[in-house]
């Protein structure tokens, strides 16, 4: 199975031999070059102290101490005369030096000359150096084995090799590790939108902190905490629409078959039927509502704004809901600015929120109390519509949830005062149709007051 975490370790590996592999060459070779020439010196070096030597004194005695001297070495010499004849040596020269000697230019420079450098596979490194004391000229030649050398390049091998090997086997067991452990929180968020995608959206993923992993996290476990909710909502939704719509259903079942009576008097019977028919308008609204959302939602409405006076059309709605307002006594005020600005929205939509805000004041608020529209100009080309009345209001814990589809603050309340719980949920999706904001306070006993920016 191909894991991210196999992948990732890997490549880190597949990179770091690439990268170990240039290092080790560049060593090696480094390490190499800098011996031979270190060998190339040394023998360089004793040919011409061996010239110096013998320009200062060249006597018989002076060519026996040198080839004493190097006898007790890993290296040999082999001093001529100018024709290139052996007058001295450390031991028995050899075929190879033979031809060695035999072969070199006669012009060589003071600092001698080197006249072998194949390591790999000559048996010799050889230099060369010539010596004249005025009398005397000839040449000092200095070979030095290759065995020793070969040998100990060998095991330089053998030490590189172990060590790069040694090295990988620890750099493969690092990185597996690593990518273990930054890949266990990519594994355990893959794991989370597994469960996401089969509807189980009670996941917890751990804090990662503020990285890239982090955030992904969060946003994970946002998109979680998120669909739970959604879920939730969906089938609360679900259960208070099929309340809703089995409630009235219910009343109509029932008064339709009372209605149906042959021994009922035709009083009771127009009761029943006006019963009826108050619950097949109360089920036509909420559908109304209903579908009213699901074009919001579809994008399926339009908002058209026109320049619109905001004053006449607030006295306009005051002037059609007073005759409610008057059977229940309450006052409705109304404040308007004659000098407002051009002002733009779409008349119907405002007149749709301005309604189901004074119609939720209207259901709220006792006898004997006011209700409010007021209008004022704000900063920047706004206006501000606030409705506030002096109602039973929302207690603070509600107020979070007061514009949630179907949602209302008392399940329990009479079906005289109790609406859908769609009004609010309608108001904020039109307001912010228009690029606008609402907001609502309130406190218990006191009443509520809603506020409306454009």
């Amino acid at each position: 199975m191909n894991k991210i975490s196999t992948k990732l370790a890997m490549y880190f590996l597949l990179a770091v031999l690439i990268m170990e592999s240039l290092l080790m060459v560049y060593l090696y070779n480094s390490m190499i070059d800098s011996r031979i020439q270190d060998e190339f010196q040394a023998i360089l070096s004793r040919g011409n102290s061996h010239r110096d030597v013998l320009e200062d004194s060249f006597t018989k005695g002076t060519l026996s101490h040198i080839a004493l001297m190097e006898s007790k070495t890993d290296t040999e010499v082999v001093i001529t005369d100018e024709n290139k004849n052996v007058i001295a040596s450390s031991k028995d020269v050899s075929g190879g030096m033979i031809n060695l000697i035999s072969d070199h230019s006669s012009e060589i420079s003071r600092g001698g000359l080197l006249i072998e450098s194949n390591w790999k596979e000559m048996n010799y490194l050889a230099t060369v150096t010539k010596y004249n004391t005025g009398a005397e000229e000839g040449f000092v030649y200095m070979f030095k084995y290759t065995k020793p050398l070969r040998s100990l390049i060998e095991k330089l091998n053998y030490h590189f090799l172990l060590a790069g090997i040694l090295s990988l086997a620890i750099i493969a067991v690092i990185y597996f590790l690593l990518s273990r452990i930054l890949t266990s929180p990519l594994i355990k968020m893959k794991e989370a939108t597994e469960d996401l995608s089969n509807g189980r959206f009670q996941v917890k993923l751990p804090d990662l902190g503020k990285d890239e992993l982090g955030e992904l996290s969060n946003s994970i476990q946002k998109l979680a905490n998120d669909l739970e909710s959604i879920q939730n909502d969906r089938l609360e939704f679900l259960a208070s629409v099929s309340h809703e719509l089995r409630t009235p259903l219910t009343y109509i079942q029932g008064y339709t078959t009372v209605a149906l009576r042959e021994d009922l008097s035709e009083e009771k019977r127009r009761e029943y039927l006006k019963i009826i028919q108050d619950e097949s308008v109360r089920i036509v609204h909420l559908i109304e509502n209903l579908f009213e959302l699901a074009k919001i939602d579809q994008n399926n409405f339009t908002i058209m704004k026109q320049e619109i006076e905001l004053c006449p059309l607030i006295q306009d709605l005051a002037a059609k809901v007073a005759p409610a307002f008057d059977r229940k006594n309450i006052t409705l005020q109304t404040t308007c600015p004659k000098k407002l600005h051009a002002f733009f929205a779409d008349p119907i939509r405002l007149e749709q929120v301005i309604l189901n805000l004074l119609d939720n004041a209207l259901k709220y608020s006792e006898e004997n109390t006011v209700v409010r529209i007021d209008v004022s100009s704000e900063e920047g080309g706004k206006v501000k519509i606030t409705v506030s009345d002096q109602g039973v209001g929302i207690p603070e814990s509600e107020l979070q949830n007061i514009f949630k589809r179907l949602y209302r603050v008392e399940k329990s309340r009479s079906r005289g005062n109790g609406g859908s719980g769609l009004g609010l949920s309608i108001v904020k999706e039109l307001v912010e149709a228009h690029g606008g904001t609402v907001t609502i306070e309130s406190v218990e006993t006191k009443g509520t007051t809603v506020q409306i920016l454009l």
